[in-house]
């Protein structure tokens, strides 16, 4: 006889965001802070970030030939790629970074301009700036999604005006770092200033990226909440939040009822590879 079939819950928004967050790579150190380092990837991830923008910018300046350029950036994203493999990490990882440099070197090559190395950043920027925005006027800003989950506050944050104002500037915070890079980058592809441009890709990488996570986790900490009656007693962060089990207490301490102005952006935006964080 038949078993009859179990019907099948349909996701929530709810569970993808969940789902979503706990994908994004970003966690929190033990003293309860944004851990940065884990954020980017680590060391490996910051190397296969830089080193293969670095070395197509090196070459192509110092042999001025875009063909070795295009050989020594795609070279170095698969010397990473094997060590990914040999240590038996998953076939996605390991080849993402490879699949980002070789498109930004495929897009070069076939118009045979150096320049064009960087326009797969220009749109993997419009995308994000897309994503971001769409999360912000659909009221689950994607520095909710992510921070509320590590902070133990899942999607319960929504509920909570202050809280949801908090994620919602703190998403603002992301969308302008991708909006600064076309600003500031876009102008230097129009002025065929490959060097200017390679130089400012890689500053405005990880390094910006690094920064933009890190305010946005500040901004949007809960604020503390002062025992009844007491004057001199430190104050307790707000519950419901892992806040208060491990606080937040890095640089800025306020909460976003202290600045008035409170994010986070995903990983998922910025893998590890040549052209995670344009």
């Amino acid at each position: 006889m038949n078993k009859p079939e179990e019907s099948k819950t349909p996701p929530t928004l709810a569970s993808v965001a969940q789902a979503y967050a706990a994908s994004s790579g970003i966690t929190r150190n033990e003293r309860g802070h944004i851990d940065l380092m884990k954020a980017v990837g680590g060391t490996r991830g910051l190397a296969e970030s830089l080193l293969p923008g670095f070395v197509f910018l090196a070459v192509f300046v110092i042999v001025r030939s875009l063909p070795v350029a295009l050989v020594g950036a795609v070279a170095v994203a698969a010397v990473f790629t094997i060590w990914r493999l040999v240590q038996r990490q998953s076939v996605v990882q390991a080849f993402s970074g490879l699949v980002g440099v070789g498109i930004c070197a495929w897009f070069s090559d076939t118009t045979g301009r150096a320049l064009d190395y960087y326009v797969p950043g220009f749109w993997i920027n419009v995308v994000s700036i897309v994503v971001v925005l769409g999360s912000i006027l659909a009221r689950w800003p994607v520095a909710g999604v992510v921070f509320g989950f590590i902070r133990g506050e899942n999607v319960e944050w929504r509920s909570h005006p202050l809280r949801l104002r908090a994620y919602l500037i703190g998403s603002w915070i992301i969308l302008a770092l991708f909006a600064l890079r076309l600003a500031v980058q876009l102008p230097l592809y129009f002025a065929d200033n490959v060097v200017a441009l390679g130089i400012t890709r890689l500053l405005m990488g990880v390094p910006l990226y690094a920064l933009a996570l890190w305010l946005a986790w500040v901004i949007s900490r809960p604020a503390a909440v002062a025992p009844a009656g007491a004057t001199d007693a430190p104050a307790a962060v707000a519950p419901g939040t892992a806040d208060a089990v491990a606080p937040d207490t890095g640089a800025l301490g306020a909460g976003p009822s202290d600045t008035g102005v409170p994010g986070a952006g995903p990983s998922a935006t910025g893998p590890s590879s040549g052209t995670a964080a344009p």
